[in-house]
């Protein structure tokens, strides 16, 4: 299990099972959320989210037509995403995790809009969109 919660500590979650597909994403929307070069994000089964405290600190932005992003609304800590074309999943970002995580990042998506000012320097590979 997996424990994480917002910088402030109002928001606590807790994962029962696997992370999946991790990935480090470089597009605009998520530098921009993140206020950094790129977002470590991954999967998580709905069933297997569960909030400890704090949910209802959450504010939520809309951004696209089927995707919301949660953040603390005191902290501002970006802590997940929910797409309507994914409803089984909800997307966490991993710097919210606490716990040792066993799972390992599986690639680099959108950098072809990543900041020109980042290098890549790991052998993960590389994608100009994302990869199902």
């Amino acid at each position: 299990m997996y424990k994480g919660s917002c910088l402030c500590g109002t928001v606590k979650f807790s994962i029962k099972k696997s992370i999946k597909d991790i990935i480090y994403c470089h597009c605009s929307l998520c530098r921009k959320a993140q206020g950094s070069a790129f977002a470590t994000n991954a999967n998580v089964a709905k069933d297997d989210f569960n909030f400890i405290s704090g949910e209802d600190n959450l504010s939520h932005y809309p951004a696209s037509k089927t995707q919301t992003k949660s953040f603390c609304k005191t902290c501002g800590s970006p802590i997940m995403s929910r797409d309507t074309a994914a409803p089984d999943n909800i997307r966490i970002r991993l710097g919210t995790i606490e716990s040792d995580i066993s799972e390992a990042p599986e690639a680099h998506v959108f950098v072809a809009s990543k900041a020109n000012w980042e290098r890549i320097s790991d052998n993960l590979p590389q994608y100009d969109e994302y990869q199902d």
